[in-house]
């Protein structure tokens, strides 16, 4: 199941960067029959890889002339407006795969290098914080906004 996953995630990404890396507009069932696959497996992908965290806003409509946009969202230029996004972004509590998902996107938008990133998610893993729920989410997403918040506010005063 995953490994389909990955393939419509692929081809998604293919898809919005043919477009100008700006959006993409598709019928699900349309989709589901490229891949062989039922329409849930389409909204699975939608819904884990297309994530606000990940830079995506994905609007759907159904019906008979319903469709699924998928919108890249880029990222504020200003460093207040910035900082106010990450931390709107990890909000009070955080899970892992969550906070992973909004490095992978701040690598991809060059924000933090590979070894800040490796860094980070070190810090941030269940291994590390080893507390209960819900203690180890808001642990986790205090560590993740003050790391972030420093990293962004010396990237903008070496500017």
């Amino acid at each position: 199941m995953s490994n389909l996953s990955n393939i419509i995630e692929q081809y998604l990404n293919k898809l919005i960067e043919l477009n100008g890396g700006q959006l993409v507009e598709i019928q699900r069932n349309e989709l589901a029959e490229k891949f062989n696959c039922a329409p849930s497996q389409i909204n699975y992908v939608l819904a884990t890889r297309f994530t606000i965290e990940r830079g995506f806003m994905v609007e759907s409509q159904r019906g008979g002339g319903g469709y699924v946009r998928i919108v890249k969202v880029p990222l504020s230029d200003n460093e207040f407006d910035l900082v106010n996004e990450v931390i709107s972004m990890v909000g009070d509590r955080i899970s892992e795969r969550s906070a992973m998902a909004i490095l992978a996107r701040l690598m991809e938008e060059e924000i933090v290098t590979r070894r800040e990133a490796a860094i980070i998610k070190a810090a941030l893993s269940r291994n590390v914080l080893r507390i209960g729920l819900p203690a180890r989410d808001q642990l986790r997403a205090n560590i993740l906004r003050s790391i972030l918040v420093t990293i962004l506010r010396n990237q903008f005063q070496d500017k």
